[in-house]
């Protein structure tokens, strides 16, 4: 702040001191600074006319003017030395300015000029610091774009350059492909014709051996036929004339025998009537005897019935309370605790000694053929099963729906298998017809399967028959019963029971029985891939393997082996062809298919199965299965 002051007061004592040389001296000021103050002087401002350089004279004889007056800037850098002019009239300035009534305001404008001067400087120097910001941001950037477009071309340059090579080497492979190929060309056609030669004279050397051989065994055909002619005729003659004399020795010996067996027959029925009328006699002509012998009988008649209808009794009984309840269809557990058990140790050795034969298919579900995310959805779900079990968790409950014939049966059935579970199957359709037994049969099942030690998977097909809306005017008060006491068993998390219900129609299922159910699974109709592994998979249970399982030793004595089918010409190319026809067919139409090509096989003369028959019954069993279709839809109509 002090400088600036300083500033402006040299600034002032110069002004002051132009102030007074213009006013002594033609009111021209020599710039020590720009400044011109009227309120200072009254005088007028100078003419625009007046000027320090005198003009020249219009005289051409007159003396020339003096040189004008060189203004000594540098007064320090000339010889003369200081010249304190400049500075007298400074003083003499301030002096003025001093007595002047405007000094203050005079100090003022010259403090807000140099204010205004130095934010001046401040906003020239920010805005030259902004231009210099600008200028590097620009450099920068022309010199990343340089830079980029140098890359670039480079990376182009490179580019063209392997292109160009790689053009070059497929040029230069493709010549010696070229000449490789015509050498291997001339190379074939060469071992070709001497193959050629070489099999024509071999040829030719064979059928003068053939020749000679058919020429030999045709004379030898020939005196074998002579002699066999010769044996036969001769043989037939001792035979006829050996039969010619035993016929009659044979004929006096069977009639011989068949009187002595009628004698010896009749002997024993008289033998026998004698005996039977000699009792009657003796008890007819006894009375006690005859009061014996008729207690006897009532006796043994009283006791048989009694002893029939108490066993029966006894029976039922049994059967009630440890007995398999009467709405199972089929189950993995025996009827009783104690059947089955040899059967399924048995069972459960040859599982662990062959763990790889349980899956013919490959996919670990036994006859199951599967969509691949579907198969290991169930495999998931397998495995969270059994480790459920093993860790005493409460089962989940599961919905298979789908057309019918998809497999939901059979892979409830592998699922049990696989998660080590029992199964029990049971359809819908069964307990409409209990009428008011329904709910006691219903608690009965849940008992019976609560007491299985590995857990029990309870499925339930056609499960819509019974467990529909029960809003349904159809639907009668014993069905309703039923299935508020199916609802009561799983109403609770089971860790004994893992119900899996099977329906066609999802949609007409009670909104009580769809919240039970936590896992939902869909068995669409299988695809071209699964078709065509379904398809291999019955042409070898029902084709390849008919006639070939073993029996027992009574089932061969009494019973006709079957015949074994003969398969001609059925290759994987025909087996896919059938596959793209069937489309829309479900594993069991396929099953029923070919059953109906081993049908037809065993319908024909030589038991031969070819390409033509299998074709023959693919199509009809498609135009049949297309009829079937168009009937539904007519009668859906």
């Amino acid at each position: 702040m002090a400088k600036t002051y300083t500033t402006g007061l040299v600034s002032a004592i110069a002004t002051a001191s132009a102030l007074s040389l213009t006013n002594t001296n033609n009111n021209a000021a020599y710039a020590d600074g720009p400044f011109n103050f009227p309120p200072f002087s009254n005088a007028p401002p100078p003419s625009s006319s007046s000027s320090d350089v005198p003009e020249p004279s219009s005289d051409p004889n007159s003396a020339p003017p003096p040189p004008p007056k060189v203004r000594n800037d540098h007064p320090r850098t000339t010889s003369a030395g200081f010249d304190p002019e400049a500075l007298e009239r400074g003083v003499k300035a301030l002096k003025d300015i001093a007595e002047s009534p405007h000094g203050k305001k005079v100090f003022d404008i010259i403090k807000k000029q140099e204010d205004t001067k130095i934010t001046e400087f401040s906003a020239k120097v920010a805005e030259f610091k902004q231009l210099q910001a600008q200028h590097e941001t620009e450099r920068q950037r022309i010199i990343y774009d340089e830079q980029k477009k140098l890359a670039q071309h480079q990376a182009q340059t490179k580019s063209q350059m392997a292109k160009y090579e790689d053009e070059l080497a497929r040029k230069r492979m493709q010549a010696e492909n070229e000449y490789h190929r015509t050498r291997n060309q001339e190379l074939v056609k060469l071992q070709e014709e001497s193959s050629i030669r070489q099999e024509q004279a071999r040829r030719a050397t064979e059928e003068q051996i053939q020749a000679q051989r058919r020429q030999t065994e045709r004379e030898k055909a020939e005196i074998e036929r002579e002699t066999i002619r010769v044996r036969a005729m001769a043989e037939a003659e001792g035979r006829a004339h050996e039969a010619k004399l035993s016929e009659e020795v044979n004929r006096r010996m069977l009639v011989d025998r068949a009187n002595a067996e009628r004698e010896k027959w009749i002997s024993a029925i008289n033998t026998t009537f004698d005996h039977i009328g000699g009792g009657l006699k003796a008890i007819l002509t006894d009375q006690n005897k005859l009061v014996v012998a008729v207690g006897g009988v009532t006796a043994l008649a009283a006791g048989v019935y009694t002893t029939r209808e108490g066993a029966r009794v006894i029976w039922g009984y049994v059967d009630r309370i440890l007995g398999q309840p009467s709405l199972i269809r089929e189950s993995s557990r025996g009827k009783y605790p104690w059947s089955g058990m040899f059967s399924r140790a048995m069972s459960t050795l040859s599982q662990r000694a062959n763990p790889v034969s349980a899956s013919k298919n490959g996919n670990g579900f036994g006859d199951v053929i599967l969509h691949p995310s579907l198969n290991k959805r169930i495999e998931q779900l397998a495995s969270a099963t059994a480790n459920t079990k093993a860790h005493q968790a409460p089962f989940r409950n599961m919905l298979f729906y789908g057309p019918p014939g998809t497999g939901k049966t059979m892979a409830a059935r592998e699922l049990a298998r696989k998660s080590g579970l029992d199964y029990a199957l049971m359809t819908g359709g069964d307990v409409a017809p209990l009428g008011s037994q329904a709910v006691t049969k219903i608690h009965q099942l849940f008992d019976w399967s609560k007491k299985s030690k590995r857990g029990l998977l309870l499925f339930i097909d056609e499960a819509d028959a019974f467990l529909c809306e029960r809003n349904k005017t159809y639907m009668s008060e014993a069905q309703r019963s039923a299935l508020n006491a199916l609802l009561f068993r799983t109403g609770d998390q089971s860790k004994d029971i893992v119900l899996a219900l099977a329906t066609n129609r999802p949609g007409d299922l009670d909104s009580a029985v769809a919240d039970r159910i936590d896992e939902v699974l869909e068995f669409p109709l299988p695809g071209e891939e699964e078709r065509f592994k379904l398809l291999k998979l019955y042409l070898d249970k029902y084709i390849a393997q008919a006639g070939s399982r073993k029996s027992g030793f009574f089932q061969n004595l009494f019973k006709a082996k079957p015949q074994r089918i003969e398969i001609n010409g059925l290759t994987d190319e025909l087996i896919k062809e059938a596959a793209t026809k069937t489309d829309g067919f479900s594993g069991r139409e396929i099953a029923k298919l070919m059953a109906s090509v081993q049908a037809a096989v065993y319908g024909s003369a030589n038991c031969v199965l070819d390409p033509s028959l299998f074709r023959e019954v693919v199509d009809y069993k498609v135009a049949e299965h297309q009829q079937r279709r168009k009937l539904a839809g007519s009668d859906k109509a």
